[in-house]
């Protein structure tokens, strides 16, 4: 026996450093053959998936790629897969799966694809990927269904599915997937993209398993794990000890108005090194398509955590194993069947995230985060001579919020993706599908103000040339919804309204915050959320009030009035 192959092995730090590294970079790969080979723009310029690296227990040990929402959640897919075949994996498999009930899925749109790698006849672990497909049927072009009310009104449900047999394509079942959604080509082209993506992966960790040695690689995957572990202990255990709570409120359930408003709550409590997040006090699941399953509000709480800390924390599911979750079966975050959910990546996993960092800024004052607006997209749907289509207006994503280091973000995709969407190009949308962009820009006193303001929102106008299908996803309508900390003001709310581009003087229709319709050709002119501000405005550096004002987002009123500006201007 070497002294690799003994069992103290693998704690040496630069050897932990540079597999977790070679981890990262093949998932980082893995997603750059997803964005040059994929067909939809959903991957392709918004890269609205993410690849992910386990070892054969099903383990997360590299989350480098993507968004978290997806990977938060990966280790659950794996372990269903494992469950479900066992002993019966062979090499060239690769399975497919999507349910939050039976395989380990976030939300139907969200398709896994999961190849288990061999060397030899030895298991060492799962190259995968988890990305959101642009229609998978359902009651809603786009997937989004703002009228389900069971899981059965969102599409086709994949359990845990071999899509491939030791290197086969199983035909009938890759048909039976192009039956049903609304775009085939799309959705043939996405697919070979994620399997291609699988297999560049799956070669480069045969690659690291042979230069290391079958048996150093697999005590080197258990390794980082454990690193990250005392790495996330560490940080846990610089916070006091104590009990710490937070709400957040909704005023719908999707289908209009509730009154008294849902409660989304939780209670973090800190002892040494170990963290426990308990939903306990959260409503039960409501008839709208908001519900959260239990693989979802992890990967939203394990998010929430790692945002929190220090930036450099390992992304393997090492990192929260002294974490410990309490989400009370039938309600809002852990939904009994058949709960509707497609919502639930965006909201409430956005609420979650929000829950924690409110409650971990009233543990450690000093790393306070503010809100992020909450989005206000519309998903359009319709046909032109070219077949169907289905867009996503990602053009008019909220700001984010403020931290004690920086502004928030002017204009940024959803909280769950923390950056990892891309905004389209405006010049290729325009191309691809049948509208005509008006303005985008940032939104003028949109931001929360502070020491470090908020970011933004946008004012977004787009002419839709056609007679098309709404889907409305509004939850950042209304009133402000990135909330301010540390004597920080909140972001504005959002606004959405359709104009006719043939009738004038038709009165315009204002968005609600769900709801489905057909309309066309119209104006959307969209507001979208600010995020909140940091700190006392009085505060923020005049040169940054200056530039504000230079720049149009803040108004010389405003920088008067609320930055004590002296500035000149109307």
């Amino acid at each position: 026996m070497t002294a690799a192959d003994r069992p103290g092995f693998g704690t040496d730090a630069v050897r932990v450093a540079v597999v977790q590294a070679r981890l990262d970079h093949l998932c980082r790969r893995m997603g750059w053959v997803m964005t040059r080979t994929a067909r939809s723009p959903i991957f392709s310029q918004s890269h609205d998936f993410s690849c992910f690296a386990t070892n054969r227990d099903g383990v997360l040990v590299s989350t480098a790629d993507g968004i978290p929402i997806h990977t938060g959640g990966g280790g659950f897919a794996v372990r269903a897969i494992l469950d479900r075949f066992g002993e019966r994996l062979s090499d060239g498999d690769v399975f497919v799966l999507n349910d939050p009930y039976l395989a380990g899925g976030n939300h139907l749109p969200d398709w896994v694809i999961a190849r288990p790698v061999f060397v030899g006849s030895n298991l060492v672990g799962f190259c995968c990927n988890r990305a959101h497909q642009s229609d998978i049927g359902g009651g809603a072009a786009g997937t989004y269904n703002p009228e389900a009310t069971e899981i059965y009104h969102e599409g086709l449900r994949l359990p845990v599915l071999r899509l491939v047999d030791g290197g086969t394509v199983r035909d009938d079942l890759w048909e039976l997937l192009l039956a049903n959604t609304r775009t085939p080509e799309l959705l043939d082209g996405d697919l070979r993209a994620m399997l291609g993506s699988t297999r560049i992966g799956a070669e480069r960790l045969v690659e690291l398993v042979g230069d290391l040695g079958l048996g150093v690689a697999l005590h080197a995957f258990e390794e980082v794990c454990h690193h990250a572990d005392q790495r996330f202990r560490a940080a846990v255990g610089e916070l006091p000890d104590g009990v710490w709570h937070a709400v957040e409120h909704w005023d719908d359930d999707c289908f209009g108005p509730v009154e008294p408003p849902l409660t989304l709550a939780l209670t973090i409590t800190v002892e040494g090194d170990e963290l426990t997040a308990d939903f306990t006090g959260t409503d039960p699941q409501i008839r709208g398509f908001k519900n959260s399953g239990w693989v979802n509000t992890w990967s939203a709480l394990s998010m929430g955590l790692a945002s929190f800390f220090d930036p450099d924390l390992p992304r393997n599911e090492g990192t929260f194993r002294g974490v410990h979750m309490v989400a009370p079966e039938g309600t809002i975050v852990n939904a009994r069947p058949p709960a509707p959910m497609t919502m639930n990546t965006v909201i409430p996993a956005h609420e979650i995230v929000h829950l924690v960092w409110r409650c971990l800024s009233a543990a450690d004052p000093d790393r306070a985060l503010a809100g992020w607006g909450k989005n206000i997209f519309g998903v359009t749907a319709g046909a032109t001579d070219s077949g169907p289509y289905v867009m996503y207006h990602w053009g008019a994503a909220a700001g984010g919020g403020a931290t004690p280091e920086r502004d928030g973000f002017n204009q940024i995709g959803h909280l769950i993706a923390l950056g990892g969407l891309t905004l389209p190009d405006v010049e290729f949308t325009e191309q691809r599908y049948p509208v005509r962009y008006v303005r985008q820009e940032f939104r003028s006193d949109g931001a929360g103000a502070g020491e470090r303001r908020g970011g933004t929102g946008i004012d977004y106008e787009v002419d839709v040339l056609t007679p098309a299908r709404w889907s409305f996803r509004g939850e950042g309508l209304g009133d402000a919804t990135g909330f301010g900390v540390a004597g920080g003001a909140d972001g504005a709310g959002g606004e959405m309204v359709l104009r006719d581009l043939q009738d004038e003087a038709a009165a315009p229709f204002v968005a609600p915050k769900y709801g489905l319709g057909e309309f066309g050709p119209v104006r959307l002119t969209a507001r979208s959320p600010g995020g909140g501000g940091w700190g006392d405005p009085l505060a923020r550096d005049r040169a940054a009030v200056e530039r504000d004002v230079r720049d149009g987002v803040v108004s010389p009123r405003a920088a008067r009035d609320i930055y004590g500006w002296r500035g000149e201007g109307p």
